[in-house]
């Protein structure tokens, strides 16, 4: 049994949370932010009033927050997670945040003697409900071998890449792939449709072929269902892709393709639509050919 606390209990972080209480670990959570859910209470998490006294009533410290300033916040704000750790305690923050702050977070909770894991992950609220993440490590290979049970209760497919800030630029590289794709499986069903095909068909026959992926299998329904509940928020995915045309302006590299993908999110978002599901970037698509994938349900 592990005494782990867990701030950012929210659609993703609360299931995940769960799995480890149904694991037989003690949790301590912070209301700083918001009240803490009765049923999470009822399952014996013990509720806190700071981020700081999380940390001293804790192992190990998971962040999972919506952005870098909230992770910088949590942390080395008043009160903040840093302030409480006990020598040799692990943070792990699993929020999607930039791969260069990261690197200086890292740097700073090591000088008050804790370790620190960069461990974002893949698979929106379905996956962690189902404790099917793909968690991608950086850090220090000693305080990985610490949590990796931990990870297990919460995700199947576990990868250390390298050192602190190279789990978030695989995040950040997973996200341009899944936009990117996201845009391809919209303009080819758009053109299906726009022809005359029957989407749902072309659909289904494209998934026995090399163009099948799991984003056309999903989000391919989604945009021929018209069901556009998140899911993963449009707002987060542009989010990720800012981090990633940042980072690559830093580095000198030319990102087109995920700059056109970002121009389609601030499409859906100029239309209402931040609070769309990731896939509705086909939305963007349908107001620049004047038709849509499939009529909406009545």
């Amino acid at each position: 049994m592990t005494d782990i606390g867990f701030i950012g209990l929210g659609i993703m972080g609360r299931p995940m949370a769960e799995h480890l209480i149904a694991a037989g670990h003690r949790l301590h959570a912070s209301r700083h932010h918001k009240p803490v859910a009765p049923e999470l209470i009822e399952k014996g998490v013990a509720v806190h009033a700071t981020p700081k006294a999380v940390a001293a009533a804790s192992e190990v410290v998971i962040l999972m927050l919506p952005d870098t300033p909230d992770v910088e916040a949590v942390l080395f704000g008043a009160d903040g997670v840093a302030d409480g750790l006990k020598a040799g305690a692990v943070v792990v923050d699993m929020s999607s945040i930039s791969p260069m702050a990261t690197k200086d977070f890292a740097r700073r909770i090591e000088e008050r003697g804790a370790s620190y894991l960069d461990a974002p992950v893949s698979g929106g609220e379905v996956g962690a409900k189902a404790a099917s993440l793909t968690i991608m490590v950086g850090g220090p290979e000693a305080a990985f071998d610490r949590v990796k049970g931990l990870f297990a209760l919460m995700g199947k497919n576990i990868t250390l890449v390298g050192g602190n800030g190279d789990g978030q630029t695989t995040k950040v590289a997973n996200q341009i792939i899944v936009a990117l794709t996201i845009a391809a499986v919209g303009e080819a069903l758009l053109f299906a449709s726009k022809a005359g095909a029957d989407p749902a068909k072309v659909r289904q026959a494209l998934m026995g072929g090399f163009a099948s992926s799991r984003i056309l299998e999903v989000h391919g329904e989604r945009m021929i269902k018209r069901t556009f509940d998140p899911g993963f928020r449009i707002a987060l995915h542009q989010k990720d892709l800012n981090l990633a045309l940042q980072s690559g302006r830093a580095l000198g590299v030319a990102l087109p393709n995920t700059a056109t993908a970002q121009e389609l999110f601030n499409a859906c978002v100029a239309h209402g639509g931040a609070g769309w599901d990731h896939s509705a970037m086909v939305r963007a698509l349908e107001l620049l050919a004047g038709h849509a994938v499939a009529e909406t349900p009545r």
